[in-house]
């Protein structure tokens, strides 16, 4: 990922609404949401949601397509895995299975 690109995404995130959108959007996984139902979940008037879904749109965290009558936005899971190795691909020197770059580790670690 560009580091223009891991910019874009972050600013996209860096706001509430914004946040509050793709959580939902994650959550709801791969079937997405509805316009509607996104702002019912949120509590995002209308006029304001369709804003937002743009700047996630043009930061490319979240897709849509039709369905009928309908919008189903979705998180673009690629986006965000790519966002998440770009920010940990150094962490801790790249040292794998460090307990402080990866909870996974720390749970086999304690398991033993």
């Amino acid at each position: 990922m560009e580091t223009k690109d891991v910019v874009t995404a972050l600013a996209a995130l860096a706001q509430d609404s914004r946040l509050a959108i793709f959580r939902a959007l994650v959550q709801a996984g791969p079937a997405g949401l509805a316009a509607g139902k996104i702002g019912e979940l949120t509590g995002i008037a209308p006029s304001s949601l369709s804003f937002h879904l743009k700047e996630l749109s043009h930061a490319g965290m979240v897709g849509s397509q039709q369905a009928g009558r309908f919008v189903i936005y979705t998180a673009n899971f690629t986006t965000m895995n790519a966002l998440l190795g770009f920010l940990t691909e150094n962490c801790c020197g790249g040292n794998p299975c460090s307990p402080v770059c990866t909870p996974a580790c720390v749970t086999e670690k304690e398991a033993t």
